[in-house]
């Protein structure tokens, strides 16, 4: 629906709902891009505030695709809220169909906008709030969800073994196929810890909890300013999964991220671990975490991996190529540092090297954060 319109409907909701003390109305509005959200701001005496809309475009053939991302908002958001009552993320206001009604967060803003601006030096406190508040995550929502997928069930389908696997599955099998064409056949020792890997990631254990599907820096927002007091955003892909899928953006760059520097020294690994482990202990057996993050790296190496075909066609020089090869070292060192996986970091390093000899352009040190800061944005 127009912008407009979802903006009228929200309002017409909250007044036929009584959520306020008296009748509201919108004095102004303002488009949050790329999203299909805007900020609200309300009027009348007591009742005035902000609020934001998220709605669902007009379009064919996404309709049934954007109901259900929406449902599954509203069921993660109530969930957290509602059924467990953590402030981890922002309070459902009011729903309708194609239509959420939510907290407005500001001032807090984007740790990604922080990061670019600024760089990742003077924002080391909210990175480290953003490493805990994936873990806190996590930590709250283990062993849950059955509470979770109940909710979720009376709004539409439920797929929980889809969610475990993450919607980027099929994207692994194809990042797999370009390796093996590049000349990196997958040979026994390395698909038998490939089959682990995703053995792990299907079943999880103690370590299945809830993600919001990207755990990205442009999903959480702190302030500016002061103390960090961290929000997660943007659950239109939520679902239990592997809790170390959370932490893999820590270790191994992500769409938006060049590199992600050494979680380990600069605390962020520990952030997040200490709280996860506040109930789920499994995490604090070196075994067992070593392992399931190594394999949560590796899946999303190869699912990354995916994209060869397009970086292929690329200009010499384009960043994206050398992003794609610290993604694959990252993942392998990753995995080495914690003692798993050999046969399958040997593959990985295998790909990367074979990458370096093919896009002599990227055939450098991404680590030089002289030359390509941690965080810096990529396309």
């Amino acid at each position: 629906m127009p912008a407009h319109r979802a903006v009228s409907r929200a309002v017409a909701l909250l007044n036929l709902t009584g959520i306020c003390r008296s009748p509201i109305n919108a004095v102004r509005w303002e488009r949050i891009e790329p999203w299909s959200a805007a900020r609200v701001y309300l009027g009348s005496g007591t009742d005035a505030r902000t609020l934001v809309v998220k709605w669902i475009e007009d379009g064919p053939g996404q309709a049934p695709t954007a109901h259900r991302r929406l449902r599954t908002e509203l069921a993660a958001l109530q969930f957290l809220g509602d059924d467990i009552g953590t402030g981890l993320a922002p309070r459902v206001i009011a729903a309708d169909t194609g239509l959420l009604v939510l907290e407005d967060l500001a001032p807090r803003v984007a740790l990604d906008r922080l990061i670019r601006r600024d760089g990742a030096a003077p924002h080391s406190e909210r990175l480290a709030a953003f490493a805990r508040a994936r873990g806190e995550l996590g930590a709250a929502t283990a062993g849950q969800g059955d509470t979770y997928y109940s909710r979720l069930a009376r709004l539409g389908s439920i797929d929980p073994a889809a969610d475990r696997m993450g919607r980027h599955a099929s994207h692994r099998d194809a990042g797999i196929a370009h390796a093996v064409a590049l000349g990196a056949p997958l040979d026994g020792r390395s698909a038998r810890e490939l089959a682990a890997t995703l053995d792990e990631l299907c079943d999880p254990g103690p370590f299945l909890a809830l993600s919001n599907g990207d755990a990205e820096a442009n999903n959480i927002l702190l302030h500016a300013s002061g103390t960090p007091d961290a929000r997660l955003i943007d659950f239109e892909f939520a679902g239990y999964a592997h809790a170390l899928t959370d932490a893999v953006c820590l270790y191994v760059p992500g769409p938006a991220w060049m590199s992600v520097g050494d979680p380990q020294r600069t605390g962020l690994a520990g952030h997040y671990r200490s709280a996860l482990a506040r109930t789920v202990p499994e995490a604090e057996d070196d075994r067992r975490y070593g392992f399931g993050l190594a394999a949560a790296s590796m899946s999303w190496a190869l699912i990354r991996m995916q994209r060869f075909a397009v970086l292929d066609t690329r200009p010499p020089g384009h960043h994206s190529r050398l992003q794609l090869i610290a993604t694959l070292e990252a993942a392998a060192h990753t995995a080495e540092t914690h003692h798993a996986l050999p046969h399958l970091s040997a593959w990985i390093h295998l790909i990367a090297t074979l990458l370096r000899h093919r896009w002599r352009d990227a055939d450098q040190d991404y680590a030089d954060a002289a030359t390509f800061p941690p965080y810096l944005a990529r396309t």
